[in-house]
């Protein structure tokens, strides 16, 4: 293999990465991570425009439409939560009748409510089933002359459900989507559209308002203290970037102008704006609004009581890493004048992409310079430097962006970075104003997929004040392995990080300046969603092999945490593996409730032993809540009641 052949591979190589990943931010070596200097509105859509060309002067590549998929799992962040569940006490039902507890949607802080596929108020049972396939029978086949399967339009259904013995349907609603309840209206998030409904009488739901979402995609959504917060992502029309309109409120466009959107001083690679939305659930009137640029790939929002913040994945100038790296650690295996051209070129004013290909082109005439042997020691020197080139700098070239809306005046209050990118929403927490993130660095660029040689992952915990500067970090746990689930409680951190063992990672958080890892648990398998039962008892979800694993960790010796106890379902998916919704902790009873492909499962977690004391059958379990003691377990055509007290069957509907 000749120099030719290997400087051209990676350079090729470089580029695709430009091309798949994209942002960036102004560089700060000292603390090893960037941070947006300030920023700014912009002043017209011409000044839009001539930022978007600046971004691609500085960093080569505008990535408008590309997409990049993210995973959702849950944790939490609050140990009274946690411990307890996040309950209604002694409600009215508004019949005479009362629930002395109800369960409502796990959630990630409580009193910050989450959309899902089923809500309560104790006395209703809002769902919303997925869009399902039905078969019919040759006979009505040949008589409707239709298709022998169909797809049936589902509806969300108003269920009666307490007490258990009057469980009945009793209204629909034609729309399905996320859900969420406040009093007694329910908003429908659907693909197209937010719908508002007045669900007080539940036989003939009247529908309040109704927004469509133009080209928008709903990022997420809350409700907090009786407001939805939504962050909405729009792609960026090169041509004519602003103003945007991202959703339209009966016939009447929500306008955000060119002056309303937020930048970065300092130039961002970005392809989409995101909007912050306060809206009112009663009318579906916008009361807030603030827009900024930023990239579509792994686009997180976290929200605290006090503020949301949205992460966004990018990279630094590739360029410049591979114009550092031939010069730092390659001087010695190219001629002076090489070396000249290259620190000329990054004079030049153009764009990074444009840089490569003239690096690319500098290289391939030296090559033909070269003797066969110079080509192919040089060859392999360059592969062996770039690994551990890489290995060493990788957390200078893969970033999150972050950027913090604090809730009281609704305006960005701090923006920052930091290396690699989280897994999910709850790879981020707020405690005691510090924000701590956990993040895989080296997974999308290492292992020889860009050009940059073989390099292990890692996997950082850093907490950052309330500017979003970095006050301290852990690093390089799980080395060759990314994080699989994360958990912050108080002060300390959990993370769960695999590739062929599950290490359990239990961090001392209670020094921001100083966080540090305290003890390590290596099991076979993985846990991907981590929820705590008690102070020192951790349940972890996962699996091992083919099989959903539920694993009873004890952490009482931070320095020494244990997997007292596991369970291997014969299942090979449960929800709880994709969201953390599908969990549901009932701890007046030590147990907890997990869907399965074959029904659903009950477990009791009593004397830190894991058993499982109930298993229901011939329904397709998504998710269960409990009134009183009363267990309802909600399937896509039927529910199930359980009492709790000796898990007999009570009653059950069938859609």
């Amino acid at each position: 293999m000749d120099t030719k052949n290997i400087v051209v591979g990676i350079l090729a190589l470089v580029v695709i990465g430009i091309v798949l990943i994209s942002g960036c931010i102004e560089e700060k070596p000292k603390e090893n991570t960037t941070q947006i200097s300030a920023i700014e509105k912009f002043s017209s859509a011409e000044d839009f425009k001539s930022y978007l060309e600046e971004t691609k002067t500085a960093q080569g590549y505008y990535s408008y439409g590309l997409r990049s998929n993210t995973m959702m799992t849950a944790q939490t962040s609050d140990l009274a939560f946690a411990e307890g569940g996040t309950q209604k006490i002694g409600a009215p039902t508004g019949d005479g009748t009362y629930f002395e507890r109800v369960s409502e949607t796990n959630v990630q802080v409580e009193g910050i409510d989450e959309p899902d596929i089923v809500k309560t108020d104790g006395k209703k049972i809002y769902f919303s089933p997925e869009r399902k396939w039905t078969y019919l029978k040759r006979e009505l086949m040949m008589e409707e002359k239709i298709s022998p399967s169909y797809y049936e339009e589902p509806k969300t259904n108003i269920i009666n459900a307490f007490p258990p013995a009057d469980l009945s349907l009793d209204g629909e609603i034609n729309n399905t989507g996320n859900l969420l309840l406040t009093k007694d209206v329910l908003v429908i998030f659907s693909s197209q559209n937010i719908g508002g409904y007045d669900v007080s009488n539940p036989k003939s739901p009247v529908k309040k308002w109704d927004i469509k979402l133009n080209d928008t995609s709903i990022v997420t959504s809350r409700l907090y203290n009786g407001k939805i917060y939504l962050v909405l992502r729009n792609y960026i029309n090169e041509y004519n970037p602003c103003p945007i309109m991202p959703l339209t409120i009966g016939e009447n466009p929500l306008v955000i102008e060119c002056k309303e959107i937020y930048h970065p001083v300092s130039p961002v690679q970005t392809d989409v704006t995101f909007s912050a939305i306060i809206l009112n659930p009663v009318s579906g009137e916008v009361e807030n609004k603030i827009s900024f640029v930023g990239s579509y790939s792994q686009s997180i929002v976290y929200m605290s009581e006090n503020a949301i913040y949205v992460t966004y994945y990018y990279q630094e100038s590739v360029f410049k890493f591979a114009s550092k790296f031939f010069r730092e650690e390659c001087s010695d295996l190219f001629p002076k004048e090489i070396l000249e051209k290259l620190k000329k070129l990054e004079s030049y004013d153009i764009s990074d992409q444009a840089k490569l290909m003239e690096l690319q082109t500098i290289f391939e005439k030296y090559s033909k310079t070269l003797t066969n042997d110079e080509q192919l020691k040089i060859g392999n020197e360059m592969n062996n430097r770039m690994s551990d080139y890489y290995g060493k700098e990788k957390r200078e070239l893969e970033k999150s962006g972050l950027v913090k809306i604090g809730l009281e005046k609704f305006e960005v209050t701090a923006t920052g970075s930091v290396p690699g990118f989280p897994l999910n929403q709850f790879a981020l927490d707020e405690y005691q104003g510090n924000l701590r993130i956990a993040t895989t660095v080296g997974e999308r660029f290492g292992g020889g997929s860009f050009g940059f040689g073989r390099s292990e992952s890692a996997n950082d915990v850093y907490v950052l004040d309330k500017n979003l500067k970095i006050l301290g970090a852990v690093k390089d746990l799980g080395k060759t392995e990314k994080i699989y689930s994360a958990r912050f409680i108080g002060d300390k951190g959990y993370l769960v990080t695999f590739r062929q063992i599950d290490p359990f990672y239990v961090l001392d958080l209670s020094d921001p300046q100083k966080p540090e890892l305290k003890g390590e648990l290596k099991i076979p398998g993985y846990s991907s969603y981590l929820h705590p039962l008690t102070k020192d008892k951790i349940l972890g979800i996962g699996k091992e092999n083919w099989q959903v694993k539920i694993s009873l960790f004890d952490v009482s010796d931070v320095k020494n945490p244990k997997e007292s106890d596991k369970y291997l379902l014969d299942e090979s998916w449960s929800d709880i593996l994709n969201t953390h919704h599908a969990f549901l902790l009932d701890t007046k009873h030590e147990i907890f409730f997990l869907p399965g492909s074959k029904g659903g499962y009950v477990f009791s977690y009593k004397d830190d032993k894991l058993k499982l004391i109930k298993a229901v059958s011939e329904i397709s379990a998504r998710r269960a809540i409990y009134i009183n003691d009363y267990l309802y377990i909600i399937g896509d055509d039927k529910i199930v009641v359980l009492n709790e007290n000796d898990w007999e069957r009570v009653n059950e509907i069938k859609f």
